[in-house]
């Protein structure tokens, strides 16, 4: 049941079919509820009005939202901003919260159950040898060829690291627990031992966690202190035939590094995200049969995009009312953001 309008006036800075895909129509009606709703026009990237920080009360932004200064959301009026995508940070610098701008993530939590599904996809593909049999059979047509005498590892059997503890970390932790995983580390300087228990997981050091484990996932944030936080030291730590998947962001893995082990064929890669977007066609991470890529889709999911939606009506909802928020970026959570 749909609550009583309000007096908000909300400015949606995305294009129309950006909004069809977050907004299923139920959602779209919870929005119109809440105040009146102004959608902005042109594309792909919609403007965000100079005055919006004076004629709305809410702003909600997108990926379809284009860049904007921060003077523009300054103002007597705005008092929240909704971002119905991943990162805050491209359209949100550090400045508008300290200028008193509240800001709230609606994409963040649906999608990160997309990225760990993906994750776990990569993972059980890259023990399976999935992609190869796959490549193999297509191209030879051949049963044998296909099998190749290949025998692929069970994930209940395998050590499992996961670096990050975030919502998409977590939601990857009880997953591989849920297919009976029964011994998961992690690392993850800000997760508490009480987040860890309640996840199943043991809480290591780095260099432990990768000198062990069969099967390394990342996720963890783009922040300065986990640029290139796994190198070819850690890499190297790595057991003969491990397996690592990064759905997260290529920020935090030595590129080169990971290339070198790659190329020497002694771990394998589930890789969603590159330093280079879209991947250049000569990229050598291309043609190797250790090798399974994705071009930056693991929070693509129907259900996620909708979830994006849903979530932020829902955090306009608790706005309107007064109520906390429940997915706020606050200036003490913003740096530790992926």
């Amino acid at each position: 049941m749909l609550h009583p309008k309000t007096d908000l006036r909300i400015f949606v800075a995305m294009t129309q079919p950006e909004f069809d895909r977050l907004f299923a129509p139920e959602s779209a009606a919870a929005l119109e509820s809440l105040g009146e709703v102004t959608m902005g026009t042109g594309g792909p990237k919609v403007e965000v009005p100079a005055d919006v920080g004076a004629s709305h009360d809410v702003l909600v932004t997108s990926w379809a939202t284009a860049p904007f200064p921060s003077a523009s959301v300054v103002g007597p009026r705005l008092s929240l901003a909704a971002h119905a995508a991943g990162s805050v940070r491209g359209l949100f610098p550090r400045e508008t919260l300290e200028g008193g701008l509240r800001l709230t993530q609606g994409g963040a939590a649906p999608m990160a159950l997309a990225v760990a599904e993906m994750a776990l996809t990569l993972s059980l593909a890259l023990l399976r040898n999935l992609h190869q049999h796959d490549r193999e059979l297509q191209r030879t047509r051949d049963w044998q060829a296909g099998g190749s005498g290949r025998l692929g590892r069970a994930i209940h059997a395998r050590r499992v690291g996961i670096v990050g503890l975030g919502r998409s970390g977590a939601h990857y932790a009880r997953m591989v627990r849920g297919l009976g995983a029964e011994h998961v580390v992690a690392f993850d300087p800000f997760a508490t031992a009480e987040r860890a228990a309640e996840l199943g997981v043991e809480l290591v050091g780095l260099d432990e966690l990768f000198a062990g484990s069969d099967l390394v996932a990342i996720h963890a944030p783009s922040t300065p202190e986990t640029h290139r936080m796994v190198g070819a030291h850690q890499l190297g730590l790595l057991p003969d035939g491990a397996v690592i998947v990064n759905t997260a962001r290529s920020w935090s893995v030595d590129q080169a590094a990971l290339l070198a082990e790659l190329e020497s064929g002694r771990l394998s890669a589930g890789l969603d995200v590159f330093d280079t977007e879209p991947l250049p066609a000569d990229s050598p991470f291309f043609g190797r049969d250790n090798v399974l890529l994705t071009p930056h889709v693991a929070g693509g999911t129907v259900e996620a995009r909708l979830g994006q939606g849903e979530t932020v009506v829902a955090e306009l909802r608790r706005h309107a009312e007064g109520e906390p928020l429940e997915h706020e970026v606050t200036l003490a959570a913003y740096d530790r953001l992926a």
